[in-house]
C-alpha cells in the first residue's frame, strides 16, 4: 500500500534488529514523510524487570551514530501531570536502561523527520487500564503541538510459521480495526500476541484522539523471510493510523 490520502497521526511499527525487522518497519517510517513534524512520541514496551508501570528516560537526549535526539521535557511533564490526573501514577525516570525496543526506532524517525524532539514512553504494566489512561494522556499533550505517534511492538514469538501466521493475522485485523480494547484482550483469548500490546493500545488511544479514523496494514513478514529458519519465527507487522481525507472539516487546518 502507498502512504494514505489524508493526514497520517502515527504509526505501528516492529522492533527486533534492523537486520531482521527494518525493512517491514521501513514502509511504516516511509508514512511520516513530508508530515513537518517536530515531536515524535515513541511508545514501546519494558521487556526487562521494573517496579514501575510506566518509564521515561531520566537523560536529556538520546544519541545514535545519526546524531542527538534531544527529550521534550516540557511535554515529558505535561504528559506526567495527565497520568497523575488519571490514574494517580508518575512516569519513573530512569538512566541506563536496557531497553531496545524504543531506542531501534530513532534512526528511522532522523531519516524522514530530520531534527525534532522526542517523547519516550515505555511500558511495563500491560494492561487496558495503564494502556487507556496513557493513550489519552498523550492525545492531551499532543493535540496541540506537530506530532507524531509511534508504537514500537513485534507479533508472535517463536512459533512455525504457519501459527505464527494465524495469531498475527488476528492481531493485525485488530490493530486495523482500530479496536484498542480488543488487541490488548488477544492475548488472554488465546488468539494473538504482540509483546507491546499495551503500546500499540494507547497509541490507538492517542491516535483516535487526535482525529485519526483509519488503520492500514502496509506490510507484514516474519523473521523466516531473512534467516531461512521458518520453524521458530518472529513476526513483524507495519501499519499506519490516519485521518481520511475531508473527515472532520476544519481538523487538517487547525494550528498544531
Amino acid at each position: 500500500m502507498n502512504p494514505p490520502n489524508g493526514r497520517v497521526i502515527g504509526i505501528l511499527a516492529p522492533h527486533a534488529g534492523h537486520r531482521y525487522s527494518g525493512a517491514v518497519a521501513a514502509h511504516a517510517f516511509k508514512c511520516l514523510e513530508g508530515t513537518q513534524a517536530n515531536l515524535a512520541a515513541v511508545v514501546s514496551p519494558m521487556h526487562h524487570p521494573h517496579p514501575a508501570p510506566v518509564l521515561t528516560t531520566a537523560h536529556t537526549g538520546y544519541a545514535t551514530p545519526l546524531g542527538e535526539i534531544p527529550v521534550d521535557a516540557a511535554a515529558l511533564d505535561q504528559l506526567n501531570a495527565g497520568l497523575e490526573a488519571r490514574i494517580g501514577l508518575s512516569l519513573a525516570r530512569v538512566r541506563r536502561d536496557e531497553e531496545h525496543s524504543l531506542e531501534i526506532e530513532l534512526p528511522f524517525l532522523q531519516r524522514v523527520l530530520g531534527a525534532f524532539h522526542l517523547l519516550p514512553v515505555m511500558i511495563v504494566d500491560q494492561t487496558p487500564k495503564m494502556a487507556e489512561a496513557l493513550g489519552h494522556a498523550l492525545g492531551e499533550v499532543l493535540a496541540d503541538r506537530r506530532a507524531v505517534l509511534v508504537a514500537s511492538s513485534d507479533l508472535s514469538h517463536f512459533y512455525p510459521q504457519p501459527v505464527a501466521e494465524a495469531l498475527d493475522r488476528e492481531m493485525l485485523a485488530r490493530i486495523v480495526a482500530f479496536d484498542p480494547l480488543a488487541v490488548m484482550r488477544a492475548e488472554e483469548q488465546g488468539c494473538g500476541f504482540a509483546c507491546g500490546r499495551a503500546a500499540v493500545a494507547a497509541v490507538l488511544w492517542a491516535a483516535r484522539d487526535l482525529g485519526a479514523t483509519r488503520v492500514s496494514l502496509l506490510h507484514y513478514a516474519t523473521s523466516g523471510a531473512v534467516t531461512g529458519d521458518l520453524d521458530s519465527v518472529v513476526g513483524y507487522g507495519a501499519a499506519v493510523i490516519w485521518q481520511e481525507a475531508g473527515t472532520m472539516p476544519g481538523r487538517e487546518d487547525r494550528p498544531r
